[in-house]
């Protein structure tokens, strides 16, 4: 009874978690709404910027509450501060500018009944032309290269179990696992197969950041695509939820940080190796025509951006707010990636410093071929827009961008529905020369 209670909070947990990561926040009894005065959200470097700030307490504005706010440029420490109160139910402030392209930031705070409330807004100041601070080792082609190589010397063993539970008329629904790039080091994920016979083209579903067990996309793969789902923590995603909870708090707390001293030991190696392999698996299949996306958000956006710009295999890609853009940007006076491990100055290290660079995604962007679909916020404190344009912006391939300005580390249902549409869409498009 007592280990039953505790896997139901311990899952309660871990939706409430995936709410806050995938989906829009949940409506609250008091809102606090920061705009600014230009309608799009843009501004010229040197233009002024005021913020205008309302409280609403179940939809009705709220006067005679005092206002605390913060002004600071995308992820630095404020440089503008005050407190001053609602009068005729709202708050002008005047923010200042940038004499750079980046962007600025308001956060406002409100108490009301003893609980403080926050309201953000973020502008862009000409973030077409930002560019990133990361710059591309000599030998970061070579490396890869014979990364791959070497991973690829294992062979697949492939491992299929067909989950009869989550079958549909239309699916088959299996656990796998294949070889990575080292001994009994495998991937694992959901993968989900039409029955009906045919060629099909797939989709390579890459995961957020954290560890957890996977569903796979039985319905849309029942819409004629080939959908596998990964992990990429070399266990199982069909284990109870207990297991990841422990994991995460345990053993791989900080997985991200793994070895980042050290290129050849620094965890996100097998992982995007791991990802190759899931191509090389898909390529397996009797099913697959060959014509292959990739699709991901958080740090499966950065590992749909990474994939695209390492495997020529991969023919498009859908990126929600990537994760790992940029990240050495807070050496540099401004914002850097998530993790964020380089924001404390002790993580800098020369050998460190060294290390991301293979490994940030903006060095994948520079690589990127292929048409993609992007999405992200401005309000994004997890994957700062400095560092999500920074990588957008050296794409030299078809691109297609969907900013919802206001959205912070999740995404509306309109830019989820225009993902999907997009990559099948893309996916079922027979080129011109058939």
């Amino acid at each position: 009874m007592i280990k039953s209670v505790r896997f139901l909070l311990l899952l309660m947990i871990f939706v409430s978690m995936q709410i806050v990561a995938w989906g829009q926040p949940q409506e609250r009894l008091v809102q606090v709404r920061v705009t600014p005065d230009h309608t799009n959200w843009l501004y010229k470097p040197g233009e002024k910027v005021k913020f205008k700030v309302a409280v609403l307490k179940c939809n009705i504005p709220q006067d005679n509450l005092e206002v605390r706010y913060e002004i600071s440029e995308d992820m630095m420490k404020p440089h503008q501060t005050g407190k001053q109160p609602l009068k005729n139910e709202k708050l002008e402030i005047n923010a200042g500018t940038m004499k750079k392209e980046g962007f600025l930031r308001c956060r406002a705070f409100v108490t009301c009944q003893g609980r403080e409330y926050e309201g953000v807004a973020t502008v862009g100041f000409s973030p077409e032309k930002l560019q990133p601070v990361t710059s591309l080792p000599a030998d970061f082609l070579e490396f890869w290269k014979t990364t791959k190589e070497t991973a690829e010397k294992w062979a697949l063993e492939p491992i299929m179990t067909l989950l009869p539970e989550r079958c549909t008329d239309k699916v088959n629904v299996y656990h796998v696992s294949f070889a990575n790039n080292d001994y009994a080091s495998r991937m694992y994920g959901i993968l989900c197969v039409p029955k009906a016979s045919g060629k099909y083209p797939a989709i390579l579903k890459v995961p957020g950041a954290g560890i957890r067990s996977y569903n796979g996309e039985a319905e849309r793969a029942g819409k004629g695509f080939i959908i596998l789902e990964i992990g990429i923590h070399g266990i199982p995603v069909n284990m109870e939820g207990d297991v990841y909870h422990r994991l995460y708090n345990g053993a791989l707390k900080n997985y991200h940080s793994f070895n980042m001293d050290n290129r050849d030991k620094y965890y996100y190696k097998r992982v995007y190796t791991g990802c190759v392999r899931a191509i090389d698996f898909i390529y397996t299949l009797p099913q697959f025509n060959g014509k292959l996306a990739t699709f991901g958000g958080s740090q499966g956006g950065a590992l749909s951006i990474v994939i695209a710009g390492l495997d020529a295999r991969v023919k498009g890609l859908v990126a929600f707010y990537p994760a790992l853009c940029d990240v050495a940007g807070y050496a540099h006076g401004r914002a850097g990636g998530w993790p964020h491990m380089l924001k404390d100055e002790k993580n800098r290290t020369p050998e460190k410093m060294k290390t991301i660079q293979y490994f940030d995604v903006v060095n994948f962007a520079r690589q990127v071929k292929v048409p993609g679909f992007y999405t992200f916020g401005y309000n994004d404190m997890v994957c700062p827009p400095t560092t999500t344009y920074s990588a957008y912006n050296v794409i030299n391939a078809p691109k297609e961008l969907f900013v919802a300005e206001t959205t912070a580390h999740y995404a509306y249902a309109e830019q989820w529905s225009a993902a999907w549409n997009w990559v099948m869409n893309f996916l079922k498009d027979k080129p011109k020369n058939e």
